[in-house]
């Protein structure tokens, strides 16, 4: 049987992003947003987190993985950059 597949988005108008497999997104998806559930994360502090948390459960690129993943959550607006300093990221709304 063929994997789901999920065309990500990306945030800046006229690029495109990549087709993955929907159970890494889902599982990527799921592990950023806990990260940041409670905590304003610079990138570099956001990908070491998440590489921290799912390097013995995750079969790939774990920071390819998280960027891809992370673009297509601010394309849909669930994550922001705050406007400090250096930049930080950040839930738009509450996750339940």
């Amino acid at each position: 049987m063929k994997e789901e597949k999920i065309a990500t988005l990306h945030p800046t108008p006229g690029k495109v992003n990549k087709v993955i497999a929907k159970s890494k997104y889902d599982f990527i998806r799921s592990q950023l947003l806990d990260i940041l559930k409670n905590a304003e994360l610079t990138h570099t502090e956001l990908m070491e987190s998440l590489y921290a948390s799912v390097k013995d459960n995750f079969e790939g690129g774990v920071q390819w993985y998280g960027e891809v993943v992370k673009l297509d959550l601010e394309a849909r607006r669930i994550l922001e950059r705050t406007k400090s300093k250096p930049e930080k990221y950040k839930l738009t709304t509450s996750i339940n």
